[in-house]
């Protein structure tokens, strides 16, 4: 079920309705729906799926209180493994088996050798990257002894697989998500009317930005040899603005979402093309995803602890790390790796931490100084864009070719105005909501009721203008 299908405009009211009335003032009742909702939810893309989803939620609510009552060390060590070794055996079969096969047949038949091996002819159950990493961190916490393991079945059911967030994140944590699970909910109008103002944004960031740039990114990486220099710097523009606003979309709608059901999800995006250096781009880009590494593997590793050489591995690892996490192809590790390039300048001289507060907090308009660090960020993120877009290295080398060509100086073919005049929009929306946790939370609350009324009533006519005629899968899905 898409959140930008009329499937999903069915299902939550129906669903908020029987939380906020049916079961209201019962938290084990409305707990219990939640649940229900959300494995319903995730059953609408495959229901067999949904049996992985439970198997993986049973063996992390259970290895998590086998360790806590462990006896000994050994047997906390051992559950421990289990549950981490059985989750990420699950995602390395369904997510990166074929990858490595055919990786280790390429290097066979590059030396001469002819091997032929056994691939899968599966499809990748979509979200197992994000529930996985919900379960992952929850045992990863209580084996470190930071929090104790949850009893409840449902209450734990319901962290790991609670609806707005389960197929594209964030990705939450127990310490986090599973106190407001537990705690119980009365409605708030201001809450709810906030959501429906973050779901509203999001709407418009996934089909009136994200849907309508990927028709023209789309044309020109598919028949990338057609077109000038000025059209591939345009295609690889429009497909940076389109992965920003079909997932930063997808977590506005999730964010929103959950606040009509009185929760509320870690912020995934904090306006990341504002950012002054790479190191800011990454604070800001896919928060949950940044912080996990963070917490789970760069920290552990001895994060900055062992000077400068372990601060450069460190970072590399985690890089490298979070491409292949995104998809098992050499374009994604590539990608990482390149990213891990762009931040070592800062890593190096610490200066890592320099841009901290909002890029021209307070002021209109950033100085010359900081609107030429944004647009070299940009610049570094829109070219780094062309690996995680292409389909191998040999298309994005292609490409890059091809930009770099001298037609990069002609006027781009194809050029559609409108979708120029929506992106300066867009961009001017959100730099004027940028020291907000969302563009549309205060945007216009000055403004006179029925202007501020007519303005969000523009957007919902922009959404169903610009709406492709079949609804298009969020990007984020197949990672």
């Amino acid at each position: 079920m898409l959140f930008n299908s009329v499937d999903f405009l069915i299902f939550l009211p129906i669903v908020f309705f029987l939380y906020w009335f049916a079961a209201k003032g019962n938290l084990k009742l409305q707990n219990i729906l939640l649940l229900v909702a959300s494995y319903f939810f995730y059953a609408c893309w495959d229901w067999r799926f949904l049996f992985l989803l439970i198997f993986s939620t049973v063996l992390d609510y259970s290895t998590g209180i086998k360790m806590f009552e462990a006896k000994t060390k050994g047997m906390k060590k051992f559950w421990f493994w289990l549950s981490v070794g059985v989750n990420l055996g699950f995602l390395g079969v369904f997510k990166y088996y074929n990858f490595f096969v055919e990786s280790m047949s390429d290097a066979l038949h590059g030396m001469g050798f002819e091997a032929h091996f056994w691939t899968l002819q599966i499809i990748l159950p979509v979200g197992i990257s994000f529930y996985t990493f919900h379960g992952l961190s929850y045992v990863i916490d209580i084996y470190k002894d930071k929090i104790k393991p949850e009893r409840n079945f449902i209450d734990y059911s319901v962290f790991v697989s609670f609806f707005p967030l389960l197929v594209a994140g964030p990705i939450e944590r127990a310490t986090h998500l599973l106190p407001q699970i537990q705690t119980k909910r009365q409605f708030n109008y201001t809450q709810a009317i906030d959501g429906l103002r973050q779901i509203l944004w999001g709407l418009f960031k996934k089909i009136v930005i994200a849907d309508n740039c990927a028709e023209y990114a789309n044309m020109v990486f598919s028949n990338s040899g057609d077109f000038s220099g000025s059209t591939h710097l345009l295609g690889v523009i429009y497909f940076t603005f389109q992965i920003y606003g079909d997932f930063s979309g997808y977590s506005d709608i999730a964010l929103g979402t959950a606040r009509l059901f009185g929760v509320e999800l870690l912020r995934n995006f904090a306006y990341p093309f504002f950012s002054r250096d790479t190191a800011e781009y990454w604070r800001r880009w896919h928060i949950s995803l940044s912080s996990w590494f963070r917490d789970y593997l760069y920290i552990p590793l001895g994060g900055s602890k062992g000077g400068t050489w372990m601060k450069v591995r460190n970072t590399f690892i985690i890089f490298v790390v979070s491409g292949f996490w995104h998809g098992a192809a050499w374009t994604y590790v590539i990608w990482g790796f390149l990213n891990a390039l762009y931040i070592m300048p800062s890593i190096i001289f610490n200066t890592n931490r320099n841009n901290l507060e909002t890029v021209a907090q307070g002021r209109m308009f950033p100085t010359l100084k900081e609107l030429y660090h944004i647009l070299a960020t940009f610049s570094l993120t829109v070219f780094a864009f062309i690996i995680f877009r292409a389909t191998d290295m040999h298309h994005a080398f292609t490409y890059m070719a091809e930009l770099f060509s001298p037609s990069l100086f002609t006027k781009p073919q194809g050029i559609q105005n409108y979708l120029v005049w929506l992106l300066v929009i867009f961009f001017a929306i959100e730099w004027i909501g940028r020291e907000h946790k969302y563009a549309l939370e205060r945007f216009g609350m000055n403004w006179p009721k029925p202007l501020r009324l007519s303005f969000y009533l523009a957007i919902v006519f922009a959404i169903f203008w610009f709406k492709p005629v079949n609804d298009v899968q969020f990007i984020y899905f197949q990672f």
